[in-house]
């Protein structure tokens, strides 16, 4: 049966702005719901409920829906700018100001703070109102409003899962605040009772939420227990790496393994109760010749709207489309101009394309080869990065997430396709023949590395560069699978069933099953993991939070006080340098994000983690 779809775009822009009438300052945490409403007509029914459940949907998806630009601060993505709106929480205002390079971006992230608290009031709202209700409510009533507060305790955790990956401690705030007092002199809760209440809303939400929504963008049994998993993860990962910057925090080596087993537990029973499936079973699905794209991989169209409400999509927010004002912008931020004048605010760096493996040998192929495509026999020598058959024989993943020299996507103006476009790095909207056939080459200034995103970008016309309508996952099962192989290994090396799972995302590329040696260890099979998290996951927002928890910065971009390491382009260009004689406090900076000084100034018992002050 088809799934509902919840309008959370329309009761987002109407429950709290035409039901609730705010009479809140300016405080602490900036808060833009009201914490008034006429109870006398509300918090009556399920109906009433559910309503103000999908306006905290819709104003905690901006917290997530463009995580993709969190990926600047790894190796393999760059983000050069935004498609934010400053002030407009819906046009993405959490992440605008912020900063996504490999280095000193820690300091930038106060309006995402802010908009992180405007989303647990949000969440406590619902929450609290709601359960006030309970008493009074019909037997046949209290399930669903139990729901209701589940689907809110597991919004909060998400958002206090952010708070503490980013910031270690934080205020923590599990009821409506009704006077700004209430705040102004709060201190920082530690670590570890913010990681627990963030457990136990997730087990309430757990225990109330169905094995599977009925409706397209609701959360479920699953999605609680993955998310548990993954807090788990990072607390053990926190416990083993350590958190040195964030000086309240004791690493305990015990309570790290004993959170590993908590993970693995929850990721296994995601894996194995649920009935959920990779998308399309896992398979890859045709590959088009290269220069083609008339037949893609499987895993392109998992980023396409085709996908919505897909098994694999454990969580995902939707988007309203053309006339919300609530439409997803990826191709605004991944494409180019030829693509209804979009912006490629985001786009791959060279350097992600040696991680696609083979699928004939199922390893890493030799290194491509930077050439001038005008130097004599660029366009054809073995392994020169401007030769398109140097592409061939890869993992289908690459053909699904990068387009390099004569790839093509179809254009789009005024919502009309204007047919085929071939990538062309540094040829910009030039005609252009290719076998006998007249084209306009992609363009794209936007791009500096030699080669532009295709995982996320529509190949259909028909929808304005804003008005896109895919639902952005926050949780996939793929996800899921990784984080289990990797908590299991860390507590007993690599596992027979780890191995499998892993093996079967690398089935999604075409790719064969991992070599003896690629499993012989923990720390080789801790490397294939990686591996398969950067080219599985790549532009989904994850690798910067995976650098941080594994404390594997340095290991990235060369010690402190070190020559830094070059981004470049397939000429073989330098075009940035990153962490060049940088100090070692200037690494930890990377590792944990100032507290805004403006909620200090407001708060004189907030203090500051250690690299800043």
């Amino acid at each position: 049966m088809k799934q509902a779809t919840v309008n959370i775009y329309i009761a987002g822009m109407l429950c709290f702005w035409a039901f609730f009438t705010s009479s809140c300052t300016k405080d602490l945490l900036k808060r833009e719901p009201t914490t008034e409403l006429g109870t006398a007509s509300f918090w009556k029914t399920e109906a009433d409920a559910t309503y103000a459940l999908m306006g905290a949907y819709a104003d905690i998806r901006p917290l997530f829906d463009r995580d993709y630009y969190f990926d600047g601060q790894g190796e393999y993505i760059r983000t050069r700018g935004t498609s934010t709106t400053s002030g407009n929480l819906q046009k993405g205002d959490a992440y605008n100001g912020g900063d996504y390079s490999p280095s000193g971006y820690g300091d930038n992230f106060d309006k995402m703070y802010e908009r992180l608290y405007g989303g647990v009031h949000r969440a406590n709202y619902v929450i609290e109102n709601v359960r006030k209700m309970l008493p009074t409510a019909s037997e046949t009533s209290r399930a669903q409003l139990e729901r209701v507060v589940g689907e809110a305790c597991l919004l909060r955790a998400m958002v206090y899962f952010r708070l503490i990956s980013m910031w270690g401690d934080v205020p923590y705030i599990n009821h409506v605040i009704y006077d700004n007092a209430e705040v102004a002199n709060m201190t920082r809760t530690p670590l570890k009772q913010v990681k627990d209440s963030i457990i136990a809303d997730l087990s309430y939400a757990f225990e109330k939420l169905p094995a599977k929504a009925p409706e397209l963008g609701r959360a479920s049994k699953p999605a609680a227990l993955a998310f548990r998993g993954k807090v788990e993860l990072y607390w053990a990962c926190w416990n083993k790496f350590g958190w040195p910057e964030l000086d309240t925090f004791t690493p305990d080596e015990g309570e790290g393994n004993t959170a590993y087993r908590a993970a693995a537990d929850d990721f296994n029973k995601v894996i194995n109760e649920y009935g959920l499936t990779l998308f399309r079973g896992g398979e890859p699905g045709e590959c088009d010749i290269l220069g083609k794209a008339d037949k893609l991989p499987n895993y392109y169209y998992l980023f396409t709207p085709v996908a919505n409400g897909d098994a694999e999509m454990i969580m995902a927010f939707t988007h309203g489309g053309t006339g919300t004002n609530q439409g997803e912008e990826l191709m605004r931020d991944v494409a180019g101009r030829s693509h209804e004048g979009s912006q490629c605010w985001v786009s791959p760096r060279y350097e992600i394309a040696d991680r696609y493996q083979s699928t004939i040998t199922g390893d890493f192929t030799p290194k491509l080869i930077p050439m001038n495509p005008t130097t004599a026999g660029a366009r054809t020598a073995p392994n020169s990065a401007v030769n398109p058959q140097s592409y061939a024989n890869r993992d289908y993943r690459m053909k699904s997430s990068i387009m390099w020299d004569f790839e093509v996507s179809v254009g789009m103006i005024s919502l009309k396709s204007t047919g085929w476009v071939p990538f062309i790095y540094k040829t910009w909207n030039q005609p252009i023949t290719i076998d006998g056939a007249q084209y306009t080459t992609y363009n794209t200034d936007g791009c500096n590395s030699g080669y532009v995103l295709r995982k996320f970008l529509r190949n259909t016309a028909g929808l304005g560069r804003s008005d896109g309508t895919y639902s952005y996952p926050v949780m996939r099962l793929a996800d899921v699978y990784l984080m289990y192989a990797e908590a299991t290994n860390a507590l007993n090396g690599p596992q027979a069933d780890a191995i499998a799972l892993v093996n079967r995302i690398r089935h999604r590329g075409n790719l064969p099953p991992l070599a003896a040696d690629k499993t012989a260890s923990k720390e080789a099979f801790f490397s294939a993991i990686e591996q398969e998290r950067i080219v599985e996951l790549f532009g989904e927002g994850q690798r910067s939070f995976d650098l941080r928890r594994w404390r594997a910065i340095e290991r990235v971009w060369n010690p402190p006080y070190g020559n830094g390491v070059w981004r470049i382009d397939s000429y073989g260009v330098q075009m940035s340098r990153y962490f060049q004689n940088m100090s070692e406090r200037e690494y930890q900076q990377c590792y944990i994000f100032r507290i805004p000084p403006g909620e200090r100034n407001r708060n004189p018992n907030l203090t500051q983690n250690t690299p800043w002050l």
